[in-house]
Parts: structure tokens; C-alpha cells; sequence
């Protein structure tokens, strides 16, 4: 089937998470992706392991390099950036993470590669944009989610502030660039030109705080940890049952009382304490440990069923294994294996231009000697230029 990025080609000089996330999506959808990475080493995070496939890729680089191609180039040689400067004749999007100023001292900023492609959008995703007081510092996701506000909403009231299970600064920001990429190729499409993209992880951070960075805007109030409470919607956070976790997510008051008829308490949704969402969340200190009670005398099946049955939106507390082999992610094809390799599918499903993985992440170098014979190197240069260490085997 056709893919609706088929016609785009991408030059990826990004490494680790954020970039490579961004240049996945956009593969996934049907663009070609070179990925640009160091002679002899690569990208970090093809040693970031164990665990380690069966071909010797890591985990965490299959996680978001797979439908790329991978050339070896050392940047720091000026016949090694004369060959990104090839490239980027051809290409579309360019998407890199380096320090701001980083590629500019190599001849590989923006306004150096725009001057040979105007066409091109060039993308920089840093820690933190490409001016300000803390522009040159690098980017941490786990010292984003800190300095962003994340870890002083997440945890327990009582406890210590806690970062996410995933790297989602990063993960965000690969999405936000993706988004940013093809706006501006929406743009391209009209006027013909090219644009700068600047983003920054704590930015994406600070964007999506959402309602928690509104209501401090609109109260001046601090928000505060809540576990896994919510500040403004009660009942909303997991129970224990008799073997295990079911999270509920009750939204408004006729949920609520659906919630109490299934726990055998309609006199609940009728008490003024309760009966409507703002008295909850005032209350929360008597409702939650009155909820917890009843809700530990039963499994979680027979809690999912009775609740589901009521209309009250509910569902069990997974693990991994459990969340990637159950019944929905095999519909929707959310696990697949590429050339032996297992990885989480593609999430959006357009229904004539399908996201698909059509190759495992690549090996280190795969590419090399065929995109460079691509943009016009002989055998014997491509020789030259390995025996000099600027490209790998």
C-alpha cells in the first residue's frame, strides 16, 4: 500500500532518544531515514544493554531505529561533512541534537545547508532551545522532568519526588519535532521554502503540564503530589483488590453513582459529602479509605466485569508482558516480528497510507557504501575515504 511520506527523504544526525524517536515516526510512515552516525561506534545507545537481541542490537536502539539506513560518517573531517553536505542537497528534513553552535563551527548549520538546499527543514532539538541562560547546557531527560516541574507533581504526598517510568521528555519531544517537521512541510508545499526548527526538552516539558500548569497559573497556587490520586477528580487512582490493582477513573457525578450501585453503596452518590465532584475531591480523606475497604473483598475480574457492566470506566493495573500480549494490542498489531527482531508496532492507523515497519533497525554502517555510491562516489574514493577513517566498513 502507498505510504503517505514515500516521496521525503530525511537525513537523521541525531543520537539517543528524542531525534531518533521523531525520524522513527516519520519512517514509519514512509519516509526514507539515513541515519548519520560515528565510524566504530555509532550511536550510544546500540551498546546501551543488556538486554541485547539475537543480531546484537540493544533493546533500547530497536526501540526507535527501525526503517532506517545507516551510514558511518566522521563530521569532524571536512570530507566527511562533505558528504552530509551531499546528502543534504537531496534531502527534505534534516533533524540533529548536537550542543546550539555545534554543526554551524563544522559548516553544517542551517544557514550553511540552506544555502544549498533552500528547500530544506532543518530541525534542532536540544535540552534546552537554542538561546537563553541555559542554551549550552546538554539535556538530560531525567534533569528536564526535574527542572520542568514533572518529578515535584509525581510520587506519593509523603514521599520523595519520582521521575517517570519512560523517558517521556524525550519520547514528547520526538513527537513535538515530528508534528513541528510536518507543518513545515505543509508550509514547504505552499511557498516553496524551507524553515528552522528550534525545540528544546524543557519547552515540550513545560507544554504538556497542561491542566497542572494551568491551575497554578489561574489559582497561584503550588500543585502538589497527589500518588496516583488526581487533584481535581475524585474517585480517580487505583484500588487494591483481592489480587491486585484496578484503576478507576470515575468523571463525573452519574459515573459516580453507577461506581457506588456496583460497590453496593448507592447511599454514597446520594450523601452530600460526595455527591458531586468538587465535595469529593474536599473529601477525598473519607471517601478513598471507604472505597478501599470494599474494593479489597473482591479479585480484579470480578471488580472489571461488574464495573464495565455499570458503564464505569475501570480496567486492571498491568505489567509489561501482560499489557503488550493482551487480546487488544494483538488486534491492533501493537507487538511485530522484523527479521527475527520483536518491537511495539506503529500506533496511528491511516486507513490508505499505513504506517508500517518494513526493516529492523540497521546494523552499524549497513548503508554506507551503497548511499554513497548513491550521491555519486566511486568504489575507489569510497576506498580513499575508509582508509582514512572517515567513513566505516
Amino acid at each position: 500500500m502507498p505510504a503517505a511520506l514515500s516521496d521525503l527523504l530525511v537525513l537523521d544526525l541525531s543520537r539517543v532518544l528524542a531525534g531518533p524517536y521523531a525520524t522513527m515516526v516519520l519512517a514509519d510512515l514512509g519516509a526514507r531515514v539515513i541515519k548519520i552516525e560515528q565510524p566504530g561506534s555509532g550511536d550510544e545507545t546500540r551498546q546501551w544493554g543488556p538486554p541485547f537481541a539475537e543480531n546484537g542490537l540493544s533493546a533500547y536502539f530497536i526501540a526507535v531505529n527501525r526503517n532506517k539506513q545507516s551510514v558511518t560518517v566522521n563530521l569532524k573531517h571536512p570530507d566527511g561533512q562533505a558528504i552530509v553536505r551531499a546528502l543534504a542537497r537531496r534531502a527534505d528534513v534534516l533533524i540533529e541534537n548536537f550542543l546550539p553552535g555545534t554543526l554551524a563551527r563544522l559548516g553544517l548549520g542551517y544557514e550553511d545547508l540552506r544555502a544549498l538546499n533552500p528547500r530544506l527543514i532543518y530541525c534542532s532539538i536540544t535540552g534546552y532551545g537554542q538561546y537563553g541562560p541555559d542554551a549550552l547546557r546538554p539535556g538530560y531527560d531525567t534533569v528536564i522532568q526535574a527542572e520542568g516541574g514533572l518529578m515535584s507533581i509525581t510520587g506519593e504526598p509523603d514521599g520523595p519526588p519520582l521521575k517517570t517510568g519512560v523517558a517521556v521528555a524525550d519520547i514528547t519531544t520526538g513527537l513535538y519535532a515530528a508534528t513541528s517537521i510536518l507543518a513545515a512541510l505543509h508550509y514547504r508545499a505552499q511557498s516553496g521554502e524551507g524553515q528552522y526548527i528550534d525545540i528544546a526538552l524543557f519547552d515540550v516539558q513545560l507544554s504538556w503540564l497542561a491542566n497542572v500548569a494551568s491551575a497554578y497559573l489561574v489559582s497561584g497556587q503550588p500543585p502538589r503530589r497527589y500518588g496516583n490520586g488526581h487533584a481535581t477528580i475524585v474517585p480517580y487512582q487505583p484500588f487494591a483488590a483481592a489480587d491486585g490493582y484496578v484503576m478507576i477513573a470515575v468523571g463525573n457525578d452519574q459515573q459516580f453513582a453507577r461506581f457506588c450501585a456496583t460497590l453496593d453503596h448507592p447511599e454514597w452518590a446520594a450523601d452530600e459529602r460526595f455527591a458531586t465532584n468538587p465535595a469529593r475531591v474536599t473529601n477525598r480523606a473519607i471517601l478513598v479509605p471507604m472505597i478501599a475497604e470494599v474494593m479489597a473483598r473482591a479479585p480484579v475480574a470480578v471488580w472489571i466485569e461488574r464495573l464495565r457492566a455499570a458503564g464505569v470506566p475501570c480496567g486492571p493495573v498491568n505489567d509489561i508482558p501482560t499489557a503488550l500480549n493482551s487480546p487488544q494490542a494483538q488486534a491492533r498489531a501493537m507487538v511485530q516480528r522484523i527479521n527475527g527482531v520483536r518491537m511495539v508496532g506503529p500506533a496511528p492507523k491511516l486507513s490508505a497510507t499505513p504506517a508500517t515497519i518494513r526493516a529492523a533497525p540497521p546494523t552499524l554502517g549497513a548503508d554506507t557504501e551503497a548511499i554513497l555510491r548513491e550521491v555519486g562516489y566511486t568504489p575507489e574514493q569510497i576506498s580513499t575515504l575508509r582508509a582514512a577513517g572517515v567513513v566505516g566498513d
